[in-house]
């Protein structure tokens, strides 16, 4: 993954001539380049419009999404299909309810310096967008750089997951091989700071893997009896307490117990209840499908039930994140819609239940929720 200044001479008359004519160009070129800008000056957002669309198996950018300015002077996107967003590149989707607001926390996929798709992961802070009906959307100055995490030397900021609690915000975040951090704030929108100078969860403590990213991906839930959890992993997925000042571990990590089947672990779980049953999404497999289980406890046993939604044909990677809001079920995902492995796009479609719990499987749709209006 990823890991990313004279010689005084006097000129001669020719010398001078030269160097007149090549200033001049330059002003005439900036000149006629300032003419023909759009009205947004977002350099990576005209790069991502310019991305190449998906595979036919994918969803692809069918929306044109020119930003409204609500009178808060925030930008709004009212999406036509999937992906949601096209101005920039997103990933890992967190959605989490909170009164009638449904927030959405994403990984961001910056676009490379020389303008091109990036050809490995660039990701130096996350998006935060919210929406009250699931039709407009109102994007948030960026919450978080993981620049705040002084003990991450990575530079890389991964999948992270929103909470509120006690009137505080709790935003669990992961980079690339240091470990899961958290950082909290005192609205949804931050912004964000480290309030322990340390990471949350090292390494070290994922004791069933060797590779260098195993502790990634953090997932966080508060059970019915007000107990917090917190999952993560890659290859193996492991969980914790979480004391309620929810900046400390309540107890040693553990693996997760899940009776995988043909549906092997791989990263990115999602954790949540429903009817009384604890439900684990997880990324399955390399290249990566969507894959769910079912246990009776947070902390297991689960059993594997099936696949959720199948592998992307330009991206070898997704990530869930599920919420019910406004009485329906919602499957967070990305695919490469926006420009590929490295160059994601979050998307969203509707997610239903069969009487025995189980989940039925949830295609990839180009209309998303949206109906192509």
């Amino acid at each position: 993954m990823p890991h990313q200044p004279k010689k005084d001479r006097k000129m001669n008359v020719k010398s001078r001539y030269s160097m007149l004519c090549t200033v001049s160009a330059a002003f005439m070129l900036i000149a006629a380049n300032c003419a023909s800008q759009t009205s947004s000056t977002d350099e990576s957002e005209a790069q991502t419009q310019a991305a190449p669309a998906a595979a036919a198996v994918q969803p692809t950018a069918v929306q044109s999404q020119t930003p409204a300015q609500p009178a808060s002077g925030l930008k709004e996107y009212k999406p036509t299909g999937n992906p949601m967003f096209s101005h920039k590149f997103t990933a890992d989707p967190a959605p989490v309810v909170i009164g009638d607001t449904l927030w959405l926390i994403t990984s961001h996929d910056e676009t490379a310096p020389n303008g091109r798709l990036n050809r490995n992961f660039r990701m130096r802070d996350w998006c935060l967008f919210s929406t009250k009906d699931m039709k407009t959307w109102t994007e948030y100055p960026t919450p978080l750089s993981v620049d705040e995490f002084k003990w991450d030397g990575t530079h890389t900021a991964y999948a992270a997951q929103m909470i509120p609690r006690d009137g505080k915000y709790y935003l669990y975040i992961s980079t690339n091989g240091n470990g899961i951090g958290v950082a909290v704030a005192d609205k949804p929108e931050g912004p964000y700071k480290d309030p322990i100078g340390k990471q949350l969860v090292t390494p070290a403590q994922c004791f069933a893997t060797t590779h260098s990213w195993a502790c990634i991906d953090p997932t966080v839930m508060i059970d019915d009896d007000g107990q917090a959890w917190l999952v993560w992993g890659n290859r193996k997925c492991y969980y914790a307490k979480l004391k309620k000042n929810m900046v400390e571990l309540d107890g040693p990590v553990k693996t997760l117990d899940i009776d995988l089947k043909d549906m092997p672990f791989e990263e990115g779980p999602w954790i949540f209840k429903h009817n009384g049953k604890y439900y684990l999404v997880y990324a399955c497999g390399n290249p990566e499908k969507l894959a769910y289980a079912i246990g009776d406890r947070v902390d297991g046993h689960f059993e594997a039930k099936g696949i959720l939604m199948e592998r992307s044909g330009n991206c070898g990677s997704n990530h869930p994140g599920v919420a019910n809001f406004n009485g329906e079920w919602f499957l967070f995902y990305h695919t490469g819609a926006n420009g590929g492995d490295f160059n994601r796009a979050v998307c969203v479609d509707r997610m239903t239940f069969n009487e025995d719990g189980t989940i039925n499987p949830v295609p990839f749709s180009s209309e998303g929720i949206f109906g192509g209006k």
